[in-house]
């Protein structure tokens, strides 16, 4: 139900004033943008989805008010636009049906490729195959971003060796690719290591007298060089990209600076990284993320720890996730003390699974008291916030680590302060009884646990104790 008019007449102001269609010399302060609203969110625990959903809706009853009213006559154009807002928001059956609302005059190759892209938003190859051939016996025509439309739906399904017939059917019809066209088509390759197909089509963009090659596309030229070792091939790739980034465009410095700390390139990533800084002159949380994950991969803790310092007097929102990439670190590295004293001194930002991951840190060098505390840690995160998340990932490495490293009863301890938290899934018993068959020792009690959470032996569970009967017997 569309809300009144007087809260209709403000949406619409907001939504103009926060659109490219309002522009204007003056002050900008109290204009309201999308990024203006959800900047501020760079909390982590803050979920910006529905500001985006919302954001959405609001265009799309925006658009709808003025239709209804009939004061307003939409163009084609603005119907193609209102067409997608439907289609995001209530998906292709709603979408479908505006579609066929529209008159003849108004069923424009903008009003079809709207309705082309809500079939490929939500993956549905069959129906937008069936558009497409529709569109070309009406005689509309065609654009690069129908046929991106399709590579992208063929990369999104998987079917990356379609994409090629489909940029060659381009070609065919006499549309010129763009440089996103090119990229799709370059991916198509790299994700099959067809690295002699992805030079091929590498080789033609830049022989297209209508591409200006960006740094994007040599980035993802330099992603699969990497991936497929040929390291000489990604630093030229990189170089080309460089030399073709905007001195303000962070996300570019991130991207090359993360494919340089994987190619091993230290003095690179502290050159891209002085770039950055002196170009876009204030860093996001995102930058400092992006630079000490670098850092972390190449070894160089006490640098990312001087970043994170960096980031401690920025001034930007706190965001745990950033001191994290440097604990994470310092616990790979089985300096479990560093990481403790990093945790405490973020300890209004930590969550339990960096606790848990120092648990696991702990275990790993065998130091049982130390990651008994850590556990003792989650259980009051816990319990201050009952829908506290915690990644399985982690809990499974806990127990795999207590079942080989740990005695009887330090194993028995760290089950139940885990079981108090949170409840136990049958992998993860799993995972605690193969470790601590494997390192000897005895299971039963943990069988009367799986039992008491429910937990009955099945197929698997009944597998891994002959694992355990086997060995007495080749004793």
């Amino acid at each position: 139900m569309l809300p009144n008019i007087h809260s209709l007449e403000a949406l619409i102001r907001r939504c103009l004033i926060s659109s490219r269609w309002y522009s204007t010399r003056g002050k900008r302060r109290n204009q309201t943008s999308l990024y203006g609203i959800i900047s501020p969110l760079g909390n982590p625990n803050v979920n910006v989805t529905p500001e985006l959903q919302q954001w959405v809706e609001s265009g799309n009853k925006v658009s709808e008010w003025m239709k209804s009213r009939g004061t307003y006559t939409l163009t084609p154009v603005q119907h193609a636009v209102q067409l997608d807002l439907i289609g995001k928001v209530h998906g292709y059956v709603s979408a479908e049906s505006y579609f066929n609302s529209l008159t003849e005059q108004d069923k424009t190759e903008k009003a079809y490729g709207a309705l082309l892209h809500c079939y490929v938003r939500q993956r549905l190859t069959d129906k937008a195959l069936a558009h497409l051939k529709q569109m070309k016996e009406k005689g509309l025509t065609l654009s690069s971003l129908t046929f991106n439309d399709i590579m992208c739906l063929y990369s999104n399904t998987g079917e990356n060796d379609k994409v090629p017939d489909v940029f060659n059917q381009m070609k065919e019809n006499h549309v010129q690719p763009d440089n996103l066209s090119y990229r799709i088509c370059i991916n198509s390759y790299g994700v099959r290591s067809d690295i002699e197909g992805l030079e091929k089509i590498l080789k033609e963009m830049e022989n297209d007298a209508h591409i200006v090659m960006d740094w994007n596309t040599y980035a993802v030229v330099a992603n699969f060089y990497i991936k497929a070792d040929i390291k000489c091939k990604a630093n030229i790739a990189l170089k080309k990209a460089e030399e073709r980034l905007d001195d303000k465009d962070s996300l570019g410095y991130n991207h090359l600076i993360s494919l340089h700390a994987r190619l091993g390139n230290r003095d690179d990533v502290f050159r891209l990284w002085s770039l950055e800084k002196n170009a876009c002159k204030r860093c996001l949380n995102r930058d400092y993320i992006t630079i000490m994950e670098s850092l972390v991969r190449l070894g160089e803790l006490e640098e990312a720890g001087k970043v994170l310092k960096e980031w401690d007097a920025s001034g930007n929102c706190y965001d745990f996730r950033v001191p994290s990439v440097v604990i994470v670190g310092y616990i790979e590295k089985g300096l479990c003390e560093k990481a403790e004293a990093l945790i405490e001194r973020h300890v209004e930002m930590g969550t339990s699974n960096v606790w848990g991951r120092l648990s696991a840190g702990y275990l790993e060098k065998g130091e049982m008291g130390k990651a008994l505390e850590s556990i003792k840690v989650i259980i009051r995160f816990r319990n201050v916030t009952k829908d506290i998340k915690l990644d399985d990932k982690v809990i499974t490495k806990i127990l795999r680590l207590v079942g080989e490293k740990g005695g009887s009863d330090d194993a028995e301890k760290v089950v139940n302060l885990l079981r108090s938290a949170i409840p136990l899934k049958r992998q993860m018993y799993h995972t605690l009884l193969k470790s601590c068959i494997a390192s000897g020792k005895e299971v039963g009690a943990f069988l009367d646990m799986m039992k008491a959470d429910n937990y009955e032996e099945d197929k698997e569970t009944l597998e891994i104790l002959s694992i355990k009967q086997d060995n007495v017997e080749s004793e």
